[in-house]
């Protein structure tokens, strides 16, 4: 095995990047260095090392690719506050496990001279060193990576030590430099004639996440979006556009991006058209909040400014209060969302009622130095303005700095499933467009009985046959295949995964910041591929991207119990309960419940919370599995003939060998603890 391979080099910092030899034919091992740090063998076998010095370590070396590194340089880095011998010993120790992690294939991946080190990055692949390089040798390879491999280069890994945090800075700058203008060369490359505009699409939002301002990607972006005829999208990135360029550096959009802009917009009827009048300074505290467009389409939610009732001592939390939901709102890709700044303008103009709100979010602010009361309501003004959620929290004056975590997430949580909830209701009003027909068609998937469900699919065809580009229409389409095949209804198992799997994916290019199709596209990865390192990845941006998604937290849950942890599974549970409202979501999620307490062998507490989850949603097979196995291992067989059969009314062909085939589960001894609870409870065996 050779160190740097002949031929050009590019660099990132110090790191150095073959040309040739930066990605094997067959790689022995995949590492991540983008987001939530993984390594996994060509068996799939994680081999990743646990303390997070020797992580850094190997994050070092990854970034220094074929060469050997210093044990003292390196040493000195990670534990630059003790005596150089004690920083050798304990990178010696660092060194052990990285090759007890790799296990028998330490002798090849690790090369350990006396005073050196060095990664066979050969025989590797790694994300970081592959974004960088395909964008140059393969465009559509590259588009695919500044997809799936998001996340900040070794996230997590701030604090180590002093001498690594300034190494770890200086590496991610130059990391998107030189990513940027990878990318930024392969837009002009890609950006001409006939081009593909989901490749397009992919790369120049891949380039704004790096480079905000990069104006020639937010021409390629308007120009994609307006090829695959979502013009009145492609109007809204320039209002993005001119906003962000007004935040970072009072500059507006260039002479050619208004140009664009201009012709784009002669191609939209008027009545479909976003406002493009120059936003004042004065609405720059909320450019980031969606603006609504008179298209009807899409929802619209008002924040109204919190009123103050007796409040002896706010300290600007009023006003912080109300544009934080606004900001929360924002997340969510239902709806837009007019900020309290904005409505408050529109009111002084004599427009209020010019924005033609679907629902108003108020509230008011009372009490004392040492407590606070916020009443927060939402109004459905369709009709006659009525409110349909309301809610009190008492925050105490010391939790202030923690506002968003102690109120505003709850609160944002809370609106969103309940908007869904009445707009899902088929008399509510006409819908409009692809998400009227999918505010329809959720409500029917959550009950998991066969006729709804169909139905709910069937409103799915004809939203994606509307919007073909829709990626919230596409996430839930991957969404009804993964539980339709789960339900054991449909006639070829492997198709229905492809699938799922192709929309999945699809709604991931479509809209890579947004937190609930990246969920779905995780449960897609842990369902069907087991790649789990993968599916963590993605939910974990998912949270980041919008903590208060209660769907999201309680999806991850799952595939913490497939990895086998429960009590982390249990965790994100808890934190779903805290969020979601118990009557839309109940019959649907409780039964992980039972799935965290099946894998934790908490047999006890499975059935107490198995029994009422299958009431609840009878027509649900897995809620059943998990329930049966606990009462098995209860020896409780008479109990569980019951439940077994009603799952075999449900799913006919199911036995234990069936199970083992095609249920995801990361742990040998998980699967086969699992699949003897089936048999001792009377499950047939095949």
């Amino acid at each position: 095995m050779t160190g740097t391979a002949a031929g050009g080099q590019s660099r990132i910092g110090t790191a150095v990047i073959s040309d040739h030899a930066y990605v094997p034919a067959r790689p022995l091992v995949r590492i991540h260095l983008l987001g939530s740090m993984r390594a996994t063998s060509y068996l799939g076998d994680d081999v990743l090392a646990r303390a997070q010095k020797a992580r850094a370590a190997l994050g070092y070396l990854c970034l220094t690719p074929g060469g050997r590194v210093s044990r003292t340089r390196i040493a000195a880095m990670l534990w630059d506050r003790v005596s150089a011998n004690h920083a050798r010993s304990n990178f010696c120790r660092a060194l052990f496990e990285l090759a007890s992690a790799m296990g028998p294939l330490a002798p090849e991946m690790l090369s350990r001279a006396r005073g050196t080190v060095r990664l066979s990055t050969e025989l590797c692949w790694i994300d970081a060193l592959a974004l960088v390089k395909s964008p140059y040798s393969d465009p559509a390879t590259g588009a695919d990576l500044a997809v799936l491999c998001p996340g900040e280069l070794l996230e997590g890994f701030e604090g180590v030590s002093e001498s690594f945090d300034e190494w770890l800075a200086n590496e991610r700058v130059r990391f998107k430099e030189r990513l940027a203008t990878s990318l930024s060369g392969v837009l002009q490359r890609v950006d001409r004639g006939e081009f593909d505009p989901e490749q397009v699409e992919t790369i120049a939002r891949r380039l704004l996440s790096f480079d905000p301002t990069h104006q020639d990607a937010w021409n390629a972006l308007m120009r994609a979006l307006a090829k695959r005829g979502e013009r009145e999208q492609a109007l809204r990135e320039y209002e993005r556009c001119r906003q962000v360029l007004w935040r970072a550096a009072h500059t507006k959009p260039l002479r050619e991006t208004e140009r664009l802009y201009e012709r784009i917009s002669a191609q939209v009827p008027p009545t479909s058209m976003p406002s493009t009048a120059q936003a004042s300074p004065a609405l720059h505290p909320t450019a980031h909040i969606h603006r609504p467009t008179p298209s009807r389409h899409r929802l619209r939610v008002g924040v109204l400014s919190f009123r103050e009732i007796d409040c002896k001592n706010d300290k600007g939390f009023r006003p912080s209060l109300s544009h934080e939901i606004a900001s929360g709102l924002a997340r969510f890709r239902w709806f837009d969302v007019i900020g309290p700044t904005l409505l408050q303008q529109a009111s002084a103009d004599g427009q209020y009622e010019d924005a033609k709100l679907d629902y108003v979010v108020d509230g008011a602010i009372s009490g004392s130095e040492k407590r606070l009361q916020i009443s927060v309501r939402l109004l459905d003004l369709a009709g006659q303005a009525r409110p349909v959620w309301n809610e009190r929290f008492d925050v105490a004056a010391s939790h202030l700095p923690r506002l968003a975590e102690l109120v505003t997430t709850r609160i944002v949580a809370r609106i969103d499933p309940v908007i869904l909830h009445i707009e899902g209701q088929p008399k509510r009003r006409e819908h409009y467009g692809a998400t009227g027909l999918l505010l329809r068609a959720i409500p029917l998937t959550f009950s998991m009985e066969r006729t709804q469900y169909e139905e709910a699919g069937r409103l799915i065809q004809q939203a994606l046959a509307l919007e073909p580009h829709n990626a919230m229409v596409e996430a839930w389409a991957a969404h009804w295949h993964l539980f339709y095949n789960g339900q054991g209804w449909a006639k070829d198992y492997d198709m229905t995964n492809e699938e799922a799997q192709e929309h999945a994916l699809r709604a991931i290019t479509l809209d890579p910041e947004n937190a609930e199709v990246l969920g779905i596209y995780a449960h897609s990865r842990s369902r069907i591929a087991n790649d789990f390192d993968r599916a963590l990845a993605f939910f974990d941006r998912a949270l980041r991207l919008n903590p208060s998604s209660a769907f999201t937290w309680a999806l991850s849950a799952l595939t913490y119990c497939y990895i086998g942890e429960p009590d982390a599974a249990l965790q994100r549970l808890k934190r779903y309960r805290k969020l979601a409202s118990p009557e839309l979501y109940y019959s649907y999620f409780e039964t992980f419940y039972t799935v965290a307490y099946t894998f934790k062998g908490d047999y006890e507490r499975a059935v107490l919370v198995g029994r009422p989850a299958v009431e609840a949603n009878p027509d649900f097979v897995n809620g059943y599995k998990p329930l049966i196995a606990s009462l098995g291992h209860l020896s409780r067989r008479e109990e569980a003939q019951v439940y077994i059969r009603k799952l075999l009314s449900l799913e006919p062909n199911f036995t234990v060998e069936r199970f083992g085939q095609f249920y995801s589960i990361k742990k040998t001894n998980d699967r086969e603890r699992y699949m003897e609870g089936l048999r001792l409870a009377g499950v047939p065996a095949r």
